[in-house]
């Protein structure tokens, strides 16, 4: 039995209260799907400025309706104290996700980055502190590794940012590190690389490769590999990531607390190598795309020319066992977005997946101290 699967048998024995922050994004919806079917009573936050309504319509009506009592909803923004610490009060854990991503956007609009990622963040911070959480888990990114050419990347090396996202995700560190030495309250800040699966957002200027790149593909559009194609990503599938999180809320080994870990597969796949392995698995369904090819387009400011995560350390101190694949990670991303709303041109009435105004329509909502209850 491993670990993971010990701590969630623990956990479904001795039910917690859990935060997510960003609940209704693609990594937090994905993190309040584990944890309601493993019987946990979860609270969400979010503004819905880049998480939808459809995200957490897509988990909810997966649940019984007695997972659904476990979950409170406060739609509110983390650049709000008050907000911060009525979301923290009586939970246990607290899984933060919130923030505004995107190593382009952060160059357009460096201010949003800094008040979200930055202030929101101690917001959160304090927030945890003064209602007495037990741990802080932190989405943190491989973008603090910068400039660094050290391949793979290791957790006590770090280069100079390249990004104002990733200066933000570099003070981040600072500040979780400086309240576990000060504050006493126990953090762990999780370094994600590429992150991909069901419920990622495939639209707009800022998704990420690998939703764009199904889209476009299944839709004859252009699909843009910036550079020459041979930069390399560490390409993870969310339930891995969501199984980082679990075990770092858990983690009873004192050296894994007030750390950083990469979470990743410790491989390396380049952009070209991934577009080949895409197109081949949507040919079948799409004949089109026989003799598709890429748009090359410059490298981007800020981009880095290879990202492969060491796991090493994850593996020791937290138990951590990727179990899931590029391959298979693709091929369960594949039936989600094959079987979307954007891809079978439903009823342009009908609000698609990745709608971001529409409530759910199936659970009816009450309000309980400023917590929204499905």
């Amino acid at each position: 039995m491993s670990i993971y699967t010990t701590r969630l048998n623990e956990l479904r024995s001795q039910p917690k209260t859990w935060l997510i922050t960003g609940v209704a994004g693609f990594i937090g919806s994905n993190l309040l799907e584990l944890l309601l079917a493993n019987g946990q009573k979860v609270v969400g936050l979010d503004n819905f400025s880049t998480g939808t309504w459809n995200n957490l319509d897509d988990v909810l009506q997966r649940q019984p309706r007695s997972a659904r009592d476990r979950f409170d909803l406060i739609e509110g923004d983390i650049q709000d104290w008050e907000t911060c610490l009525n979301a923290c009060r009586g939970v246990d854990l607290v899984l933060h996700q919130a923030a505004l991503g995107s190593v382009p956007r952060s160059f357009k609009n460096p201010l949003a980055s800094h008040a979200t990622n930055v202030s929101g963040f101690l917001n959160m911070l304090l927030a945890a502190h003064e209602q007495k959480v037990r741990r802080f888990v932190y989405a943190s990114s491989s973008s603090i590794y910068g400039d660094l050419q050290l391949s793979p990347k290791v957790e006590h090396k770090t280069g100079r940012p390249l990004s104002p996202y990733a200066a933000t995700k570099v003070i981040n560190e600072i500040y979780a590190d400086l309240f576990s030495r000060t504050f006493g309250l126990e953090t762990i800040g999780l370094r994600y690389f590429n992150v991909f699966g069901p419920r990622q957002n495939p639209l707009g200027p800022y998704a990420a490769v690998i939703p764009q790149w199904v889209l476009n593909m299944i839709r004859n559009q252009p699909a843009e590999i910036y550079g020459d194609g041979l930069t390399s990503r560490d390409f993870c599938y969310v339930e891995n990531t969501v199984q980082a999180n679990i075990l770092a809320a858990t983690a009873s080994n004192p050296l894994a607390v007030n750390g950083v870990f990469n979470v990743a597969l410790n491989a390396r796949t380049t952009l070209k190598e991934l577009f080949e392995l895409i197109r081949g698995k949507l040919l079948p369904d799409y004949p089109h795309l026989k003799n598709y090819q890429p748009v090359y387009r410059p490298f981007r400011a800020g981009d880095i020319s290879h990202s492969h995560a060491n796991i090493a350390k994850a593996k020791r101190l937290l138990g951590y066992h990727p179990t899931h694949t590029l391959n298979m990670g693709l091929d369960s991303s594949l039936d989600y977005y094959k079987n979307c709303d954007l891809v079978q041109e439903r009823d342009p009435v009908t609000p698609d997946r990745f709608a971001t105004t529409v409530a759910p329509a199936i659970y009816p909502c009450h309000l309980e101290n400023g917590r929204q209850g499905f």
